[in-house]
């Protein structure tokens, strides 16, 4: 019985049509797959089935159970939005409200749909915090979204979204944070709830991998348009339109390997961060969060870090750019940058750059693409006149992907993939000898990925940088990284060559993320049991 039916859905902004016509179908208890590359419209037909941008123009029909979504008025589409058709969002921490604990937010859900009292909301939100993995739940229930993980961040939003068992989930990119062990889970969570409640998803991602192992269908997204449709192991075995073939291609080479001797650009000792935390009214006590972490990454080679969401993957990254206190040495090229404060450090910062994992909450929301990228140059290179910033940020901007019309719009009007080239952009215009990049292609496409990786092979090769890159997608780490090391618990567990620790990991935990991956070509990956 067919749940949802989505006909000729056009959505506009101002002349701007991003959504061209639109048709598809989702049935009962049915999982569907839409994908596409990035600013292909997915995400804004999933936000126009439920009217939630105000600024868009909407024609067509969305009907549920025979009901035009698009018609309702606002006091009935108020009644389904959570209840009937919930959604979970791309970007988490733009979705969960920064000035209540995710606790709140979920215990909201369950007041307003379900009726239950105060205590019995706030047990079943931990229960559901429990369900989809969050460790520690009692404690985490209290926390608010800045104190959470990003993958622990996008679970939390799981939970708030599920908290009313509704007919449809609307899932955008729910996996896009969270390391390969974590995305098992929530897929196998999710799985499990449209099984025990007959509960309809409609899936959004651009990883093939996860829509092979996942959904029953899949409709095929391009500049607004459905271009295919059909049963998942039809559109994978046969694809019929040229882009699904193509998406279908664009899984990452692996890196080839080099043995040839180089430089330490960055290396650090003995890093530990701890974070403090209280025990009763007066007592506070130090959570280690890294413990005596050493590495190092050679002039024109890349690190690869891994490791499941709250290893400490982050908070290395943050450590390493001096943005929160730890204990150890940093080098720089022979410089302490732990020893250095005030100017002295400010200085040095256009030597190391980092592209954080949420272009959203870095990327300043009333400031032009011109100004976030030229940003840089404003305050390390003052005396260059404007007409030659605007010139290098044109070009930057060029080299991430993006076209010039982008310098006049701000952040929200582009896509995930899109602001995260922005952020990209920001960090490369500076023309640092090293960069540290934290989850940079986990909100694009295959074929946008494939592009970046390549984009930052050619960087690398051309200006001899070197990377510090953190991913949970290990297909990409093997395209990008010379060497891997991998964190659990704030500590090194394992590190070596990407090509032999991926091939033949002696450590237990490596393994476990190593089979989750499943690396290889897309077609090859088993569905999930």
């Amino acid at each position: 019985m067919t749940l949802l039916t989505v006909d000729n859905l056009t959505a506009a902004f101002g002349q701007h049509r991003a959504v061209k016509g639109a048709s598809f179908t989702i049935a009962a208890g049915e999982k569907l797959a839409l994908v596409g590359e990035s600013g292909s419209g997915k995400s804004v037909t999933a936000q126009a089935i439920l009217r939630l941008n105000p600024d868009v123009t909407l024609s067509g029909r969305a009907l549920l159970d025979g009901d035009d979504l698009l018609a309702l008025s606002e006091a009935r589409l108020r009644r389904v939005r959570g209840r009937d058709v919930a959604m979970i969002f791309q970007e988490p921490m733009s979705a969960l409200n920064p000035v209540q604990t995710v606790g709140a937010q979920i215990v909201e859900v369950l007041s307003l749909h379900l009726g239950l009292p105060a205590r019995a909301a706030r047990d079943e939100a931990i229960r559901l915090l429990a369900r989809t993995g969050i460790p520690e739940p009692e404690r985490r229930v209290d926390a608010y979204p800045f104190q959470l993980s990003g993958g622990q961040r996008q679970r939390a939003m799981i939970a708030m979204a599920i908290a009313a068992k509704p007919r449809l989930l609307i899932a955008d990119e729910p996996t896009t944070a969270l390391d390969v062990t974590v995305q098992a889970q929530i897929l196998a969570l999710l799985d499990e709830l449209q099984r025990d409640f007959g509960m309809a998803v409609l899936f959004i991602t651009h990883d093939l991998t996860l829509v092979r192992r996942f959904a029953d269908r899949v409709a095929v997204m391009r500049d607004g348009q459905i271009v295919e449709t059909g049963s998942v192991a039809a559109v994978f075995a046969d694809p019929a339109h040229p882009y699904t073939r193509e998406l279908l291609a664009s899984r990452p080479e692996p890196l080839a390997e080099r043995h040839d001797a180089a430089p330490a650009r960055l290396a650090v000792d003995g890093l530990s961060v701890s974070y403090p935390r209280r025990r009763g009214w007066w007592r506070k006590e130090a959570v280690p969060v890294l413990q005596d972490v050493t590495l190092a990454v050679p002039a024109g080679r890349t690190l690869g870090v891994v490791g499941e969401s709250g290893s400490g993957k982050t908070t290395l990254a943050l450590a390493l750019m001096r943005l929160i206190d730890s204990q150890g040495q940093v080098r720089l090229d022979g410089v302490r940058l732990d020893a250095l404060k005030g100017e002295a450090l400010r200085a040095t910062r256009r030597d190391y750059q980092m592209v954080f994992q949420d272009p959203f909450a870095s990327l300043s929301p009333r400031l032009t693409v011109g100004d976030i990228v030229g940003e840089g140059l404003v305050q390390h290179e003052p005396g260059l006149p404007p007409a030659e910033r605007a010139l290098r940020v044109a070009a930057t901007l060029a080299e991430v992907g993006l076209s010039p019309d982008a310098l006049d719009r701000y952040p929200h009007e582009f896509s995930g993939g899109q602001r995260q080239r922005i952020a990209l952009a920001r960090a490369l215009i500076l023309k640092p000898r090293l960069l540290i990049l934290d989850e940079p292609t986990s909100a694009l496409d295959a074929t946008l990925q494939k592009q970046m990786i390549a984009l930052l092979l050619k960087l690398q090769r051309d200006h001899g940088l070197s990377y510090l890159f953190i991913s949970h997608d290990l297909a990409v780490v093997r395209a990008l990284a010379h060497t891997v090391l991998v964190l659990k618990d704030g500590r090194v567990v394992e590190e070596g060559p990407a090509a032999a620790l991926l091939a033949a990991p002696r450590e237990a935990y490596t393994r476990s993320l190593v089979e989750a991956a499943r690396l290889g070509d897309v077609s090859l990956a088993a569905p999930l049991t």
